[in-house]
């Protein structure tokens, strides 16, 4: 994939599941902040402000400050960066691969934002659940991004190893042009 399209694309979707992301948080926490938790689909989704200060599903939250802030801040900060350079200098990737880490990297940024805005905590709001039993922890639209993006990575991966098998296979299977002569005395 030429640079430039790489490049609208990486940032074209971030820039997008950013925004998403940032809106959604502010208009969670002027609907939400301070108000009971609102339940739906008969209690299976459940929208409800939360600060979060560790990473996904509150990860290192327990961790002291200053460890967190090297963790969660300088550490995330740096994969970050890091993914951001891999994914725009590797032409080895494809369209869908370009786009599914700059989800996993618009969701890390989106959320390290959060962090400097917010003393190292970041605004989540969705729970899934059944009944009173919560079945996840409380999530945001930037974590959506992330788990998208590593399930999309997956997916092509998975399409990509299973064509290649159907391909090995179908050529291995197939005689070739001098298949009748092997294993044949020469000469015969």
């Amino acid at each position: 994939m030429p640079l430039l399209r790489r490049l609208l694309l990486f940032f074209g979707v971030t820039v997008v599941s950013m925004a998403v992301d940032q809106a959604t948080k502010q208009v969670a926490t002027a609907a939400l902040k301070g108000q009971p938790p609102r339940m739906y689909l008969g209690d299976v989704v459940r929208l409800l402000w939360a600060q979060n200060e560790g990473a996904f599903l509150s990860l290192g939250a327990s961790l002291p400050d200053g460890a967190r802030y090297w963790v969660l801040t300088i550490g995330v900060g740096v994969l970050l960066l890091s993914l951001t350079v891999y994914a725009l200098a590797s032409k080895a990737l494809d369209g869908i691969q370009v786009a599914s880490y700059a989800l996993i990297a618009s969701g890390g940024f989106s959320n390290w934002i959060d962090r400097a805005r917010f003393d190292g905590s970041v605004v989540d709001f969705m729970q899934l659940g059944i009944g009173a039993t919560p079945l996840t922890g409380v999530f945001n639209v930037a974590d959506l991004a992330i788990l998208g993006g590593i399930g999309v990575l997956f997916w092509h991966g998975w399409r990509a190893e299973r064509r290649a098998k159907a391909l090995a296979k179908s050529a291995g299977g197939a005689p070739g042009p001098d298949a009748s002569s092997r294993g044949s005395p020469p000469g015969t």
